[in-house]
């Protein structure tokens, strides 16, 4: 038999009264301790979805960040290579010009008197920076005349051979690098025979170019070491292009299509961007090096032995320098882009958040406000329960 208690109207009125004070105080302080006004669905179904919905976006945004930031870091790589890279082209310049204007000079005076056979016609075989020349001498020729046909085969429309102040002995000054082929080269004219010692110098492989003591070449070595120096600055541009790489991707060491960098700029990748590499090093400007021997075997760019050679290597490294300066505004514009991407996807990320704070955070200055009033309000149902007990506690009085 079940047995339960009466309570007057006025009590019952209370009771209920603080049960509801109770659930909003509980409510209250959940917020306060959550921060949040909308916990679950069972809050404001609405609010948390939409609010969820928000933070899963915010969050595949951030993600994206990240990935972001590394494009940006490996373009900087890159274009920071590049710049690196012009400064090598400068030094590659500097080098050529400093060749350009080393003077080569061939001087010097016949040791013997020209003598010509008196029975054959004679051939001469020399180089004129590195160039194979050949002069024919007749019989009986006249120094005159022999100086005419060396003149005429080194086609320099310069006077190279002339004789001295005696007539007897020819004189050899010219602004190139002159040597004879072999040493009977030397002797039909009157020189001192050389030696092999300077064999393939500037010449073919195949050939044995001699000087003796009484001829003097100068500037040719010098031209030599700064065409070594040359060299040694192409081979510094193609390491350095293959070092600008960040998280294993280099944009300047490979022209290669597949090498590309592909940046996503939202979390279905519908809108992105892909970064092209190229290939700067010095097979890709197209700076080859100074190597081999000069004449048309090598393009006579041996030892940077001709002038006109020269100048050609100093306008491969303008149009190399041009090239740089192409690819360092395509990056640069591409750097731009990402960036800005960036700033974009970082505020559309505080937007997001933002939204979904709106949506389910609490008001903690309101929630401390209404905390404090149901407080208030407790004791005050407490106070008017006491009341409402005091006509039965009259009578229990009575009873006493």
């Amino acid at each position: 038999m079940s047995s339960s208690v009466t309570l007057s109207a006025a009590t019952r009125q209370n009771l209920l009264s603080l049960q509801d004070t109770s659930a909003l105080t509980a409510t209250t302080q959940n917020r306060l301790a959550t921060g949040l006004k909308v916990s679950s669905a069972l809050d404001n179904p609405v609010n948390f979805f939409t609010a969820q919905s928000f933070n899963s976006r915010s969050g595949d945004l951030g993600a994206l960040l990240d990935s972001i930031s590394n494009g940006i870091q490996t373009i900087q790589a890159a274009n920071q290579g590049i710049t690196s890279i012009q400064k090598l082209i400068d030094s590659a310049k500097s080098t050529a010009n400093q060749a350009l204007s080393t003077q080569i000079t061939t001087t010097g005076t016949a040791t013997n008197d020209f003598a010509a056979s008196t029975t054959t016609a004679t051939t001469v075989n020399f180089y004129v920076n590195g160039v194979s020349k050949s002069a024919t001498i007749a019989s009986n020729a006249t120094i005159d005349a022999a100086i005419t046909a060396l003149n005429s085969a080194a086609g320099t429309n310069v006077t190279m051979f002339s004789k001295d102040t005696t007539g007897k002995k020819i004189v050899l000054n010219a602004s190139s690098a002159v040597e004879f082929k072999a040493t009977g080269d030397q002797a039909a004219i009157g020189f001192a025979q050389g030696t092999t010692s300077t064999a393939a110098k500037y010449g073919t492989s195949n050939d044995t170019i001699s000087a003796g003591s009484d001829l003097t070449v100068s500037g040719v070595d010098a031209r030599k070491k700064l065409s070594e120096q040359y060299n040694s600055l192409l081979i510094q541009i193609t390491q350095l292009a293959k070092d600008s790489s960040f998280n294993g991707v280099n944009l300047i060491s490979n022209g290669d299509p597949s090498n590309k960098l592909h940046i996503a700029f939202n979390e279905r990748d519908t809108a992105n961007l892909d970064v092209q590499g190229q290939d700067l090093t010095a097979d890709g400007l197209k700076l080859t090096p100074i190597t081999g021997n000069s004449g048309s075997s090598v393009n006579g760019q041996g030892s940077f032995l001709l002038d006109t050679d020269i100048k050609g290597t100093l306008s491969g490294l303008t149009k190399a320098s041009d090239t740089l300066r192409t690819a360092s505004s395509t990056f640069g514009s591409n750097l731009s882009v990402v960036q800005n991407r960036q700033d974009f996807t970082k505020r559309i990320v505080n937007i997001l958040d933002t939204g979904a704070a709106n949506l389910t955070n609490a008001d903690l200055n309101e929630e401390a406000a209404n905390s404090q009033a149901l407080s208030t309000r407790q004791s005050l149902g407490i106070s008017a329960l006491s009341l409402a007990n005091q006509a039965q506690q009259g009578i229990l009085q009575l009873l006493r």
